[in-house]
């Protein structure tokens, strides 16, 4: 038995296949893999060996004798292997495994839960969209693309051929980030401490951190430096789990003054997390969504929940000119694109590049700098 992959002629990867029958035949499979990586190319081809050994195979336009032809499973029959799998075994993160479920549930399984995996067509595609119009294009295309996972699982485990469709998503246009301007964060602040310490501590690791409310959640005084004022963000709470930071990425932030001192006043010797529900349980999603709520309805500012925190702190900081890849490390952003949304507000290089047009143009007879030190260069000395 073996599996070899060599570069396919037009491109990609051919997949040869080579078992040996019960019957004590050799049998010899030669296609193109459905995936563009070497890899991927040589699991798929150990999948499909696999499926061979167990299923058998029928030669084209004929039938095995005492072999059923394999029966394509449903979307729905398929979709807890889908799951455990592929997300779970995975190590996806309990939100994204959580987001899928949810995709499943309350939208796939609906509109496809009884077709089979080879039987999904464009059209069908294209009306599941249409149905779901009412949400937003980013949403559409995250529920597609859990739809486009569960085809190509199909296929590298060998239940279908080939892909059935291409799945085309819809354009996303980056929303405008709205956040609150200095003033309104300095009156949120205000409302915050007189409700108390945890309150105000929770709206500064967002807003002056820049922390997002799962990594505020998962935060334990091990990775709080008072003496030198640091954060290292290195866990992110969901649902009890505690896991890394959204695309791993473990940074670490200064502290501002005011937020080591809040911490300071927090600290307790036998607390491990910074937040408790009590315990070392964390609070929850709820509580976050709450302390924010009373400090904005103190405030009177317009209701958001706490991510808004952390859009403030980075409009704060391109307002104030600071540089779009240092806000990125500071945020954790995993694309200078990401960051490069809150830069428009910066006005220091384009107001500078306006300001340019309205000095004096440079004359067309004025010799060039370069001209004049040369011009000096060669001038005779000057004798009394």
């Amino acid at each position: 038995m073996s599996v070899k992959i060599r570069p396919y002629r037009k491109g990609g990867y051919e997949v040869d296949i080579m078992i040996r029958l019960a019957n004590g035949k050799t049998y010899r499979e030669r296609r193109k893999s459905p995936y563009s990586s070497r890899s991927a190319s040589l699991r798929w081809g150990r999948e499909r060996e696999r499926h061979l050994l167990v299923h058998g195979t029928t030669p084209a336009g004929q039938t095995t004798a005492g072999t059923d032809e394999k029966e394509v499973p449903t979307i729905a029959e398929f979709a807890d292997r889908y799951m455990e799998g592929y997300a779970k075994a995975n190590g996806h993160k309990p939100s994204t495994i959580d987001g899928k479920e949810q995709h499943l549930r309350s939208h796939l399984l609906p509109a496809f839960g009884n077709k089979r995996l080879d039987a999904i067509t464009s059209e069908d595609v294209q009306r599941f969209k249409a149905k779901l119009s009412e949400l937003s294009n980013k949403t559409i295309n995250n529920i597609l693309a859990t739809l486009n996972t569960m085809l190509k699982c199909a296929v590298e485990w060998g239940e279908i051929e080939r892909l059935p469709v291409q799945i085309k998503r819809l354009r996303v246009h980056n929303p405008s980030m709205d956040f609150y301007d200095f003033e309104e964060y300095e009156h949120l602040l205000t409302a915050a401490r007189a409700i108390g310490p945890k309150q105000l501590g929770f709206v500064l690791l967002a807003g002056d951190a820049g922390m997002r409310a799962g990594e505020i959640r998962g935060l334990h005084w091990t990775s709080v430096d008072l003496s030198r004022r640091l954060i290292t963000v290195e866990r992110s709470e969901y649902r009890g789990e505690f896991t890394t930071p959204k695309h791993d990425k473990i940074r670490t932030v200064p502290m501002t003054k005011r937020l080591a001192a809040v911490l300071g006043e927090l600290k307790q010797a036998k607390q491990a997390l910074v937040f408790t529900g009590g315990g070392d349980v964390p609070i929850t999603q709820q509580v976050g969504r709450t302390w924010m709520g009373h400090a904005l309805d103190r405030a009177e500012l317009r209701q958001h929940g706490p991510h808004t925190l952390r859009h403030t702190f980075c409009s704060h900081l391109a307002m104030r000119g600071i540089a779009a890849r240092v806000i990125q490390q500071l945020a954790g952003h995993s694309e200078l694109t990401t960051t490069q949304r809150y830069m428009h507000l910066s006005p220091g290089a384009s107001e500078a590049a306006i300001a340019m047009l309205e000095t004096p143009p440079p004359r067309r007879d004025a010799p060039a700098r370069g001209d004049m030190l040369e011009t000096a260069s060669h001038r005779p000395p000057h004798t009394p």
